[in-house]
């Protein structure tokens, strides 16, 4: 696959790209939400050691080393004593979480997950698809998406907002949207059922390539959300600091995508 060919066409959304983070673990952040809103919202990194850090809850690697890695990823972030995640599915399911969770906890069969509970840090795996971090800033709440090109066809984007708007009473109008580190539009070659799919027309031949995040934005735009960012981090293209299973054929590990409210 090349990764050179020329870009589908962007969004008119804001590029804002993650800044990598002084601490344990090899972390990246979107600027300014710390300070503005009070959140913590980012990634994790493959890391700069001989071992990458590999958050895939399933992989070939050793238990005991994926363990290990996870315990220093929670431990880096000592504001938030709970932690959820799920076995993602490539779905439409999102998860509101009322504040009952203590601890890590795993769910199953979810891609998405909103709270307006301080403490608690949202997690979904990546290692193309896209991390998609929905803000309320005035209702406190928050939801964190796990975005393939199966579940932007699901409707995720949509389900994600939609239980914002029935958990806190906001609105479209009152959102903040990032389309976070994940493969390009020029690294992303793709077949006919994936333009199909997303309802992107597949005119020629061929070969078509999907910027799955410009899409996310356009289609947050036409919902009605007013503040739309994405990122120009590459996953496919950036292999020392991301992984990406679209450029190791299935073979590299997995990161963790985040978001919290801070206490």
């Amino acid at each position: 696959m090349s990764v050179c060919e020329p870009s589908a066409p962007r969004s008119s959304a804001l590029t804002t790209d993650e800044l990598p983070v002084d601490a344990a673990v090899p972390r990246w952040e979107i600027p300014g939400w710390r300070e503005r809103f009070g959140v913590l919202a980012g990634v994790t990194g493959r890391g700069a050691g001989e071992t990458p850090f590999d958050l895939g809850l399933m992989t070939d690697q050793p238990v005991g080393a994926v363990m290990q890695r996870w315990r220093a990823f929670r431990q880096s972030l000592p504001e938030f004593p709970a932690q959820v995640i799920a076995h993602q599915v490539h779905g439409d399911r999102v998860v509101w979480h009322d504040g009952a969770e203590e601890g890590w906890t795993i769910l199953d069969g979810a891609d998405g997950h909103a709270t307006n509970r301080r403490g608690l840090l949202l997690m979904v795996t990546v290692a193309d698809c896209v991390p998609v971090y929905l803000l309320a800033p005035g209702q406190r709440a928050i939801a964190l998406l796990h975005a393939g090109w199966r579940g932007t066809a699901a409707g995720i984007l949509e389900r994600g907002i939609d239980l914002l708007e029935q958990r806190t009473g906001a609105v479209a109008d009152d959102l903040i949207l990032h389309a976070g580190v994940a493969i390009s539009g020029p690294a992303y070659q793709v077949g006919v059922e994936v333009m199909t799919g997303v309802g992107e027309p597949a005119t020629g031949q061929g070969p078509w390539y999907l910027d799955l995040r410009a899409k996310l934005a356009r289609r947050a735009r036409e919902l009605g959300v007013p503040e739309v960012s994405v990122s120009g981090h590459c996953a496919a293209r950036e292999a020392e600091n991301f992984f990406s299973h679209r450029r190791s054929r299935g073979g590299d590990g997995r990161m963790v995508a985040y978001l919290g409210l801070l206490p």
